[in-house]
């Protein structure tokens, strides 16, 4: 077995002889499928350093490679390049061939997409359409913006708009390639959240949660491939999580999570490949699920921090839930370092799990705000809470090792922390905002 440092990944090269008993095959197939599972961001995408295509990262699993982050995030070490004022939104920002992208909710009526210069925060180019929509009252409080994160492969720029439009943009020019109402062409009811899933790329398609399902789409033309879920079955009225891609026994999957179900999909036909229910106070399955070895963890409002794993007798996959703890994650996806899970919890404290065994490495006395959004490199962990002060912090099981703390903003900032290269980009309730910090080595050259 060997482990990616940075990743935590373990890969095996075991031969599978399944034989005649149910049991011994069952065993073989569990000890191959460990470290075998190994979910990315899917083909297709731009996955240099200086990049940042998708929501939580190249891989979609909030780690950063690139440029070293300093020791301290004070201003010798940390300082703003630029920031641009912006229409109300929660979208990430992505960043792709020197241009960094979001999404602004500009009025009730209409949705914008901007396109800025990544070194100066010039614009561009924008697009924009009829869109918007009002969310229920126990969510209007924090207003009825847009959500979800674009994501691109450099060449078209994927876009979710609050009615369940989804937009292809041409990321050079902003001109629209195509886009598809999923409530019209599905003639599904509009979720009463607006459209949350932050789409993924994969190999030439796009795969969204909407429409009460799950969509796979030609990237190139828009085509509707295949659609599953409608009706019911887990992921109606819309998604709060997101999907994500990767390889389970040798075969490509899509994971996703509904407001009742998690699910594995046969990546090329739809075909629901196993599932498990998930309870959560009223659906609020927020949080996207996040693959570990051979296991997906899972935290949820209301319900309880839990391990699935899969496994797989002959054909048939199943799934066991092999621990449970009694912490609850609200809408903050965890960061997995060395079989560590760090994430913020629903009570406003943060946690770490040990994901082999179940047990709460620690919990802190210290409440932080409603939400956070965390990117890890190496044994270190920046997390940018909603009311925008960034933690820097060491991935440690033993204790909460605080490093450094600062405001950077004075505004809501519930988009997750973008970080490429010696560069952070911040979305605020009402503007974008570009950092850069100095590498450890450059601080010691200038001491």
């Amino acid at each position: 077995y060997e482990i990616c440092e940075v990743t935590g990944v373990q890969t095996c090269a075991l031969p599978i002889c399944l034989g005649r008993h149910r049991g011994f095959g069952r065993l073989i197939a569990r000890l191959t499928l460990v470290g075998v599972i190994a979910f990315q961001s899917g083909r297709g995408l731009v996955q240099s350093d200086e990049s940042w295509p998708q929501w939580r990262g190249p891989q979609r699993n909030g780690v950063v490679e690139g440029v070293a982050w300093p020791q301290t995030l004070g201003v010798e070490s940390l300082s703003r390049s630029w920031r641009v004022e912006l229409g109300e939104g929660y979208p990430g920002p992505i960043v792709s061939g020197g241009r960094v992208f979001t999404v602004e909710s500009g009025s009730k009526k209409v949705e914008t997409v901007r396109a800025f210069d990544q070194e100066t925060g010039e614009l561009l180019w924008d697009h924009a359409w009829a869109g918007g929509m009002k969310v229920p009252f126990f969510a209007a409080k924090n207003g009825s913006w847009v959500k979800s994160t674009p994501a691109t492969d450099g060449k078209s720029l994927l876009v979710g708009g609050m009615q369940e439009l989804l937009v292809s943009l041409d990321v050079e020019t902003g001109g629209e390639n195509w886009q598809i109402d999923f409530s019209n062409l599905l003639k599904s009811e509009r979720p009463s959240f607006g459209f949350v899933c932050s789409p993924v790329i994969d190999d030439g398609f796009v795969f969204v949660q909407a429409g009460g399902g799950i969509a796979k789409i030609d990237i190139e033309t828009g085509e509707l491939i295949w659609h599953v879920g409608a009706g019911g079955d887990g992921m109606n009225d819309g998604a709060f999580s997101s999907p994500i891609i990767g390889n389970l026994m040798g075969a490509r999957q899509l994971v996703v999570q509904g407001r009742e179900a998690l699910k594995g999909l046969n990546i090329d036909s739809g075909q629901i490949l196993w599932q498990q229910n998930i309870k959560a106070f009223r659906g609020m399955n927020i949080v996207t699920p996040v693959a570990f070895e051979d296991s997906f963890f899972t935290t949820t409002y209301g319900g309880r921090a839990r391990l699935w794993t899969i496994g797989k007798t002959g054909e048939q996959f199943e799934v066991e839930n092999p621990w449970d703890n009694k912490l609850q994650g609200y809408m903050c996806t965890p960061v997995v370092v060395n079989g560590h899970a760090y994430f913020h919890l629903r009570n406003q404290r943060a946690a770490c799990v040990d994901l082999r065994t179940g047990e709460i490495a620690w919990v802190t006395d210290e409440r932080f705000g409603k939400y956070w959004s965390i990117v890890a490199q190496g044994d270190r962990l920046l997390a940018l809470d909603e009311q925008g002060e960034l933690i820097l912090f060491r991935a440690n099981p033993d204790r909460f090792e605080l490093v450094d703390r600062r405001e950077i903003a004075n505004s809501e900032t519930w988009g997750h922390l973008t970080v490429v290269d010696g560069q952070l980009f911040v979305r605020e309730l009402n503007g974008l905002s570009a950092w850069n910090w100095k590498a450890t080595s450059e601080l010691a050259s200038n001491e």
